[in-house]
């Protein structure tokens, strides 16, 4: 894209309101095309469903960030415009990639919009397949940071209802009079995340509350194989277990012990033979008979695809992986007992070093890099976004600019792109980056190299953008695949 230079507006209050006004009008084409054909539409791999206004402008000038020059919406206009005319199946669409793709390519070869976008997706016109049969019942066990944020993102999806559809979570009966209440207000109203997007209301009757028209029963048990699904309706469920009580197999397989399960994803690294999968890494290792999958940690997500990356350009012989970590509910919020070591003082007050699994976790998913790296971590009085420090020797020397420029290509156009973002801005902070949907943030302001010696610096959100994370791997578990147009290079 650098060599689309696009002029200065003489105006610029009038072609800001034209382009306010054209995205406007993509929100209920954006709409349509979701809730109707299940196509979903994104700009350089940021979701446009449920989006305002402004966030779409947000979006279409994040491209001038990574790729050096402006994406404007009388250039995606159109491509929407397109779509809605065609009789799509369903997909996932990069509308910006298709406008890009055409003013780089299209016009060379002397095609008009149309032609290019109808050349480019026609694959996609006239497909009548669904993603699945029929929807794939998912239940949370556990209502926790990753649940609440699973139950938001599930909801934000359904669109249609014919792929996952949440129809309860398990906890234990709380103290609380109004315990459904409470439930359902921890998920309205959240400190970190913001407000709920839609609205909730509760059904003491059914013992349930409905998010945006999703019924979703709330199950009160003490143990995952006392449940009878089936009478709440409930068959051949996915359950999500985000409470890390059971991590090995033996205790997860309880779950398949009552009636209406058929697999058990698990949030939190699993321990013996279960298989720790990170999405878009080592993906490839689920088989459909796998009934137990554990979706690894938030660090292993977020440290992971970049590591990966770098061993595959330039070979990584050695490394160190410092995690600079948001305090989590494990922790003391004043100083008290507490079995692990340092622990015990208080979250809000201190840093506090401690252990992370991660860098030997990576070997699981990274078999090649297996006693490659060392780790640690210390936890910081943030309640959200972490940070991986990356300390990596090389095979062979390079330069920052150099690896800069191979993590932007990682993140815009390989296989990896919904994994790793990147960001040139040299003002970002961690709360930048409440909210991302990626695994992590490649910070190309923060490189360091000198010869073979490189340091990356990795922004997380460890728990929507890990959550992210699990909802890929239960798409796959559920055996939904989406056509993404265009392929990823």
């Amino acid at each position: 894209m650098s060599d689309r230079k696009r002029e200065r507006p003489d105006d610029y209050f009038k072609d800001w309101k034209q382009r306010e006004a054209l995205a406007e009008g993509m929100i209920p084409m954006v709409g349509r095309l979701s809730r109707e054909k299940n196509v979903k539409c994104y700009i350089y791999g940021k979701p446009l469903v449920n989006r305002s206004v402004y966030e779409i402008m947000k979006d279409h000038r994040y491209v001038r960030q990574v790729e050096g020059n402006e994406l404007s919406e009388f250039e995606t206009f159109p491509v929407f415009n397109r779509l809605s005319q065609l009789d799509l199946g369903p997909a996932h669409v990069d509308v910006g990639r298709l406008a890009v793709g055409y003013s780089v390519d299209g016009v060379a070869q002397g095609l008009s919009l149309d032609q290019y976008v109808d050349r480019e997706l026609g694959s996609l016109v006239g497909f009548t397949g669904k993603p699945l049969d029929q929807p794939q019942d998912v239940v949370l066990y556990g209502f926790g940071r990753i649940g609440r944020l699973m139950a938001r993102i599930m909801i934000d999806k359904t669109n249609g209802g014919d792929c996952l559809r949440l129809r309860a979570i398990v906890v234990r009966k709380g103290k609380a009079a109004n315990d459904l209440e409470k439930r359902a207000s921890l998920l309205r109203r959240d400190s970190v995340h913001g407000a709920f997007e839609g609205t909730i209301r509760m059904d003491e009757e059914r013992q349930s509350f409905v998010a945006n028209g999703n019924e979703i029963k709330v199950i009160y048990a003490d143990a995952p194989d006392t449940i009878d699904y089936t009478a709440y309706g409930i068959d051949n469920a996915i359950i999500i277990d985000n409470t890390g009580v059971w991590r090995d197999e033996e205790g997860l397989s309880r779950h398949l012990k009552s009636k209406g399960v058929s697999k058990v994803i698990l949030t939190a690294p699993g321990k013996g033979n279960i298989k720790n999968v990170v999405a878009g890494l080592n993906d490839h290792i689920i088989d459909p008979s796998d009934r137990i999958i554990s979706a690894a940690s938030c660090t292993t997500n977020a440290i992971g695809p970049p590591l990966k990356a770098m061993d595959d350009e330039y070979g990584i012989v050695a490394g160190h992986v410092e995690t600079v970590h948001a305090f989590t509910n494990d922790q003391n919020l004043i100083d008290n007992y507490h079995k692990a070591s340092r622990r015990g003082r208080s979250a809000a007050l201190n840093m506090v070093l401690t252990e992370t699994g991660a860098a030997v976790a990576v070997g699981k998913v990274l078999p090649q890099l297996a006693g490659k790296l060392t780790g640690n971590a210390i936890r910081v009085p943030t309640p959200n976004v972490s940070m991986a420090i990356l300390n990596l020797t090389l095979s062979r020397e390079t330069t920052a600019e150099k690896v800069n420029e191979f993590m932007r290509y990682q993140a815009l156009h390989s296989p990896l792109r919904k994994q790793i973002d990147f960001s040139a801005s040299p003002e970002v902070v961690s709360s930048d980056f409440v909210g991302s949907r990626h695994a992590c943030i490649f910070d190309a302001k923060a490189t360091i190299v000198n010869g073979k010696q490189a340091v990356l610096y990795l922004w997380y959100d460890n728990e929507y953008g890990y959550t992210c994370q699990v909802h890929r791997i239960l798409e796959q578990m559920a055996g939904i695949e989406y056509a993404v147009y265009p392929q990823p290079a």
